[in-house]
């Protein structure tokens, strides 16, 4: 397949976790995401996935981890970094660079910390080992807007808060999109992800995974055609975060 790109799933206790892979390099490079992947997982996704990594392809093979599938209620992240240390061994990568954002970011620490001998160098992204009062506050008034049906402001404080003034110079254009592009049809499944993701002292992102992985693409694509794959990659991610999925997804397992 193109990229090396592959789509595959591994036995972890009596379920299954998904990943997708792509590259052609000797060094391995892992990718945790965050939250929003309880909503939709990388499942059947490598291709797509691969897009914004085309630079990393020539010195890494790149693994994207999914949590695994029916995960229990109050599961813990040091469960999960568990869970994917053993999905690391049963793959056979004995050593690999591991970024994690957000909730994947907390789950790299405790598998850096359970399970050095797995790690060679570690990035951990929009990320936290616990929530201050500012966080409190800020994902307080994220609810409150949600509460409001007020999606365009919401997804615009969301993005004050979480980028630098000089970055968001250069993106603020798009806020009149983000008005109406994947605005839900109830919140109730966005209030749930945030309650419960503040309720293990993390830093709820939502829309973080959707724009960073937009604007890595935005700088690695080039051409025409490759321009058409970043709005496609802006609409599907937005739908992705905000459409209303099956049960089994909208339930948050963290």
């Amino acid at each position: 397949m193109i990229w090396n790109a592959k789509n595959g799933t591994i036995p972890i206790g009596n379920t299954k976790m998904s990943y997708v892979s792509f590259g052609l390099g000797k060094k391995v490079l892992i990718l945790l995401p965050g939250l929003s992947d309880g909503l939709a997982t990388v499942d059947g996704k490598a291709l797509l996935l691969a897009i914004p990594y085309k630079l990393f392809f020539k010195d890494y093979t790149l693994f994207m981890f999914s949590r695994k599938n029916n995960l229990p209620d109050n599961y813990s992240i040091k469960e999960m970094a568990d869970d994917q240390a053993e999905a690391m061994r049963k793959l056979g990568i004995e050593k690999a660079s591991v970024l994690g954002v957000s909730e994947g970011g907390m789950i790299a620490q405790y598998l850096a910390i359970n399970h050095a001998d797995l790690i060679d160098r570690l990035v951990i992204a929009v990320s936290t080992p616990n929530a201050n009062d500012t966080v409190h506050s800020v994902v307080e008034s994220w609810i409150g807007l949600a509460k409001l049906q007020n999606h365009k402001q919401l997804m615009i404080n969301i993005a004050e808060k979480s980028y630098s003034e000089a970055y968001l110079k250069k993106y603020r254009k798009i806020y009149p999109v983000i008005g109406w592009i994947g605005k839900p049809k109830n919140y109730n499944i966005i209030n749930q992800l945030i309650k419960e993701f503040k309720k293990f002292y993390s830093i709820f992102l939502i829309y973080t995974n959707c724009i960073i992985i937009i604007f890595i693409s935005f700088y690695t694509l080039n051409t025409r055609i490759d321009s058409v794959f970043f709005i496609v990659l802006f609409v599907y991610y937005n739908f992705c975060f905000f459409s209303i999925f099956r049960k089994e997804y909208c339930t948050v397992q963290s």
